[in-house]
């Protein structure tokens, strides 16, 4: 974790050297103890009838009880068993208190989650939920409670040896169900970073012209794929609802705070892993017409910030009798420390979530009371904040208090600056004296987001599951649907703000009603699809809608590219469709931006002494597999692409990155080989297209040549483009035997960007090609046999180091290869492994 590091490191390498000799004769020990018994039987008090839990050749486990009470009370227990760490380091992010954990370096990181009030707004929404909802957070609460009373410490888990020396002090706590909402505002920040954009396009136009920055966002393609062609309201016209920004000359003005505002969004990137680029993922439904078995396959393999271990866990959930107290038959994925299965199927139903990616974040300019920073203006009165008082606990060190001010629109999460008295004159607005920047957020008031899933989790057919969206406010996803009986949908739920005016892509000023949100888009005219004519849904994080439909859901979204090649893909298949095929479609590798732009390279002189290397390119199918020598010379030479285009024009902190919304900058760049932008200011000369496609591919073969040597045909892409799975709390502790004690890799992959099999890079960081986001899991669901039904994800099950199945899925996961989704009862318990029976 960045920050963790300074203060902490010299007390670990004086622990590691003195205990040097100790620990190499405990080791075996240390690393073993906290392995969870998974055989044979265990008391554990708070049952109330046994339950049995099988698990498979992978770690997998599959809970049968006879009531939903010890069902969520098992999973906990088994939750806590492979990943208590993991659990307890995800509450004290969801709580802002990883202070607590691992000391002062972790304050400011705090103190923005703290601002945030993920806990707060979690504690609300728990207040709020019916008792069903209630009923099933205590009884998984208790079942990880049963499992601490077993253990604690080191022999939960390895990560708490280390820890030890860091935090002598540091006391576990017992789960609660607020520890469960929390992680679902935290996964809501993470696939909600329009701000970030609303951050970058602000700053973008305090150096650039408004064309400028419409050629660096561009929108999107009109011929590209969107996931609900035509669909319309019943009921009412297609008029497009306004959306005016006004002036944006004030924005030049709000440079610093939105400098320290990108400081404080990164300072949470560095504990939740990578956001932004390539985080989104795929998901698609074919129906019987397009298929071999006469029925749907459903898809879904969601992109998120590569991690160790995995951010999912593998989980069947079985009542031994369903019935209307005990309604659960669903196999799927989880997150420990919630309950429930988050995405799988059941007897059913299945169902499958990409990011939407609405705009549902707005920053407000709040003037501030001069005489008073507890107060703001409102339609020309001032008004009282709400104001909460927060005290931080850090590890060795005092309580820090913190004043949280919040405005109608919600926190304050930027310090207040003074303008000075010129600055209504200078920027046309009637706005002198002090201002701060407020957050107005979607996930920030209460919703009942668990609650969705776990009516998802019992739902028998369509409209069931869509009264389960309707609790899904937010993070707003794309949800797939397929059904036993051959239904194929799609579901957009969501609360989607409804602006007076402005577009939600710029701050805008909060002291009047001009841009206030007057309601959301009411769930009946969100778009949904269900059994289209043409046989096919696919949702890749590209736009919804056409530009008939009434309202705005965002302004920005992914650029279509994975989209267009999955559609592709289902509209030329080589004959029926069948599982094999799907999932050779989720590892696909097929790089449009080359498809694109290789025929111009093709084209352009490149000099004597580098026509050798350019031909590894001609006839390339543009595959970036692991071991093309093609693909890893493309690639670099995108990398250099970007560099020499944008590297001298675009600020700093805003350098061209590589992922979809580029690939179209270029799209549209290639066609005008004079534009200003191929010019490098700091040259005498006038650059051109052509002449900087030329200096892009010299720079990449010499590259090439000075990492892999000088042999072309022993280039591939795998070498660069290597994941390394990084343990997000102690896994970067900049000490190598630490590290080196939870972190597995480098493993060479395939795909990148933008591609179907994305695993994404960064061409602006200073090591580019390393995996930063992926297909964190794969699945595809038989909905003619759901027992035929596939799945791989990118770790193992296990959070402990060393475990057998800590890392065993990941070769699996990056060669596109599966595990059974075990279903049948009979074939659950014959390839059972391990079985563990637990009685009250």
């Amino acid at each position: 974790m960045s920050g963790l590091v300074r203060k902490i490191l010299i007390g670990i390498l004086i622990f590691i050297l003195v205990l040097s000799v100790l620990l190499v004769i405990l080791i075996p020990y240390n690393i073993t103890r906290s392995f969870p018994q998974t055989n044979g039987e265990v008391q554990v008090p708070g049952l109330e009838a046994p339950v049995e839990v099988y698990r498979d050749a992978f770690g997998v486990p599959h809970i049968y009880a006879s009531n939903s009470h010890d069902l969520f009370f098992a999973q906990g227990y088994v939750h806590a068993q492979d990943r208590f760490w993991q659990m307890d380091f995800w509450r004290h992010i969801g709580s802002g208190r990883l202070a607590e954990m691992f000391g002062e370096s972790q304050l400011e990181t705090d103190q923005v989650l703290r601002t945030l009030g993920f806990a707060r707004v979690a504690q609300e929404e728990l207040d709020t939920f019916d008792p069903l909802s209630k009923a099933i957070l205590d009884d998984y609460s208790a079942g990880v409670n049963a499992y601490l009373s077993e253990r604690s410490g080191a022999d939960l888990s390895l990560e708490y040896l280390v820890l030890k020396a860091i935090n002598a002090d540091y006391q576990i706590e017992p789960w609660e169900p607020l520890h469960s909402i929390t992680w679902g505002k935290v996964m809501a920040w993470n696939l909600g970073g329009n701000m970030d954009a609303e951050i970058e396009k602000a700053a973008l136009l305090k150096d650039l012209t408004p064309q400028q920055v419409a050629d660096l966002v561009p929108p999107y393609p009109e011929d590209r794929p969107v996931i609900v062609p035509g669909f319309q309201i019943s009921g009412r016209p297609a008029e497009q609802i306004a959306a005016a920004n006004g002036p944006l000359s004030y924005l030049a003005v709000l440079t610093p705070a939105l400098e320290q505002l990108k400081q404080k969004t990164n300072l949470l990137d560095n504990v939740l892993g990578a956001g932004g680029i390539g985080v989104g993922s795929n998901s698609w439904a074919v129906s019987g017409e397009l298929t071999d078995t006469g029925m749907p396959y459903l898809a879904n393999d969601p992109h998120l910030g590569a991690q160790m271990p995995a951010i999912w866990y593998e989980v069947g959930l079985h009542c031994t009798q369903r019935s209307t107290d005990c309604p659960y038959q669903v196999t799927g994925f989880s997150f420990a420390g919630v309950p429930g299965v988050i995405i799988g199927h059941n007897e059913d139903i299945s169902w499958g979530f990409t990011n939407t990616g609405p705009d549902v974040q707005d920053l407000y300019i709040e003037k501030i009371n001069p005489e008073n920073p507890h107060q703001y203006e409102v339609n020309e009165q001032w008004v009282d904040m709400d104001i909460v008082e927060e005290t931080m606990h850090v590890a060795g060190g005092a309580e820090v208090p913190l004043t949280v001010r919040y405005t109608r629109h919600g926190p304050i999460i930027s310090d207040t600056t003074y303008l000075g008295e010129d600055f209504a004159g200078s920027v046309g607005l009637d706005m002198p004296g002090d201002f701060a920047i407020a957050l107005r957020w979607t996930a920030l008031e209460p919703n009942h987001l668990f609650r969705a899933i776990w009516r998802f989790n019992r739902a028998q057919e369509w409209g069931e599951f869509r009264e389960g969206a309707k609790d899904f406010a937010a993070p707003a996803q794309n949800i797939l649907y397929a059904d036993v009986d051959g239904n194929i949908g799609y579901q957009m739920p969501g609360n989607i703000p409804i602006r007076a005016n402005g577009d939600g892509s710029v701050p805008v000023p909060g002291w009047t009603d001009e841009y206030e949100w007057t309601g959301y888009i009411p769930f009946e005219e969100l778009p949904y699809s269900y059994n289209p004519l043409h046989g096919y849904i696919v949702t890749a994080n590209h736009a919804v809608v056409d530009g008939s439909y009434p309202y705005l859901i965002a302004t920005v979204f992914a650029h279509g590219h994975r989209a267009e090649r999955i559609v592709d893909m289902i509209e030329n298949a080589p004959g029926a469709i069948d599982l094999p095929y799907m999932q050779t479609m989720q590892g696909d590798d097929k790089d449009l931006n080359a498809e694109k732009l290789v025929p111009i390279l093709l084209q352009v002189p490149v000099g004597i002494e580098n026509e050798e290397y350019r031909q590894l390119l001609e006839g390339w199918d543009y595959q970036a597999h692991m071991d093309s020598p093609a693909a890893a010379l493309f690639e670099v030479f995108w990398k250099n692409l970007l560099a020499l285009t944008f590297q001298e024009t675009l600020p700093e902190d805003y350098p061209a990155q590589g992922s979809s919304r580029w690939f179209e900058v270029f799209a549209n760049l290639v066609e005008q080989p004079e534009s200003p932008w191929w010019d490098i200011p700091s040259t005498t000369p006038v650059e051109t297209r052509d002449f900087i496609f030329s200096m892009a591919f010299a720079a990449a073969v010499e590259e090439l040549k000075a990492t892999l040597g000088d042999d072309p045909e022993q280039w591939s892409w795998g070498d660069l483009h290597t994941l390394t799975l990084v343990n997000q709390s102690l896994g970067q502790s900049g000490i190598s035997v630490i590290d080196a004690l939870f972190n597995r890799g480098a493993y060479r992959t395939s795909g990148g960007s933008a591609i179907v099999n994305a695993t994404g890079w960064d061409a602006s960081e200073e090591q580019p090609y390393i995996v930063r986001s992926l297909p964190s899991m794969r699945m595809v669901v038989d909905l003619d046999e759901l027992a035929n039904s596939q799945t791989i994800h990118t770790t193992g099950q296990s959070g402990h180091a060393y475990h057998d199945h800590y890392v065993d899925m990941t070769d699996l996961w990056r060669n596109i290869e599966y595990h059974p989704m075990l279903w049948e009862n009979d074939v659950v318990e014959e390839s059972a492994e391990d079985v563990l029976r637990l009685l009250p």
